[in-house]
């Protein structure tokens, strides 16, 4: 990597499609999805659902539009989704489950490892008294903030809120990042989801797009919450295209952005008054207050962009940084504390 190329940290979703993948754009048969009638999305949709061991799968604009119409159709108005609160539907997505469903929810406390408690999950869910929101879905995620959720736990989690009658949900954003950390069929992982989300533009490297899987009575309300959403992409072969390259080629090498996560945060380990933990594809730092500016005018200067988020900051691996890249924040990042 040279000099004049940008180390960008900020997040996995900053990859750009390399010519492979905009070959496959290319080679793209198209037609109109509306209609059912695009070859390339009907061919994704069945190779993510296979892939994720369900039913059926619809093909949206992005990972908070899949999780938005997830949680329409699994919730009324006025019912309630349990979620931790630091989930990514509870947090980062402007509150559309309740600003556009009129849905209630419900934060529980997260652990230091991203999980819910069972204890607390159930004890939320409400008892059937008209003061009372209806408690319908339990929302869950992994990754965490880069950590793997314990498949195990999740497991137990979902059988205990069956017999409530409960739905479960997996934001499963970064979800084959967790399913290359544990080695695991990624199918096994979510086997007892009713529906489960998948991002096609994080790690895995495509420019647009999410899945959403699950059975097919599901998948056939949620293809109708994606028009009302305004989610009909015609043509949208194109970039379902990029969906199928990144399942085909860009799952295993996951790992190589967690060894690269892995290395980072070895490099800079050593360096005194800056916690190091690093996640799958995430490390995370903890500059002191009067360093977080300096730090990241510093890096920049040096064509390396990380996140402006307030300490614990984030810097994120992905396929378009390689052993040079690492090399080069290590390095700046030292110069800096030298």
């Amino acid at each position: 990597m040279s000099e004049e190329v940008i180390v960008d940290l900020r997040s996995d979703t900053v990859t750009r499609p390399g010519e492979d993948m905009y070959q496959a754009i290319l080679d793209a048969a198209v037609g109109d999805d509306v209609y059912g009638e695009d070859e390339t999305v009907n061919r994704l949709e069945a190779t993510a659902a296979k892939l994720l061991g369900k039913e059926s799968g619809l093909f949206l604009s992005s990972a908070t539009q899949a999780n938005l119409a997830a949680m329409l159709a699994h919730n009324a108005r006025g019912e309630e989704i349990l979620l931790g609160d630091q989930y990514h539907i509870y947090i980062s997505e402007a509150g559309g489950t309740s600003a556009l469903g009129g849905i209630v929810m419900h934060p529980l406390p997260t652990d230091e490892s991203g999980g819910v408690a069972l204890p607390q999950v159930l004890g939320a869910i409400k008892e059937d008294d008209p003061h009372n929101p209806v408690t319908r879905t339990l929302a869950l995620e992994n990754t965490v903030s880069g950590r793997v959720q314990d498949p195990v736990q999740h497991h137990r989690l979902i059988d205990a809120v069956r017999e409530q009658g409960l739905k479960v949900h997996l934001d499963g954003a970064r979800l084959m990042n967790a399913a290359v950390a544990l080695n695991m069929p990624v199918a096994d992982i979510v086997a007892p989801f009713d529906s489960v989300m998948l991002c096609l533009s994080k790690g895995l490297g495509a420019p647009v797009g999410a899945m959403l899987c699950g059975s097919a009575g599901f998948i056939k309300t949620a293809r109708r919450l994606r028009k009302q959403l305004g989610g009909g992409m015609r043509q949208a072969g194109v970039l379902a295209a990029c969906g199928l390259y990144a399942l085909d080629n860009n799952i295993a090498r996951l790992a190589d952005d967690h060894e690269r996560a892995r290395q980072l945060a070895e490099g800079i380990g050593s360096i005194a008054g800056l916690p190091v933990k690093c996640f799958t594809n995430m490390v995370f730092i903890e500059p002191q207050d009067k360093d977080l500016e300096p730090l990241r005018v510093h890096l920049q200067e040096q064509r390396i962009l990380i996140g402006k988020q307030k300490p614990p900051l984030r810097l994120v691996t992905h396929l378009d940084i390689d052993d040079a890249g690492i090399d080069r924040v290590v390095t700046a990042i030292h110069s800096y504390y030298r």
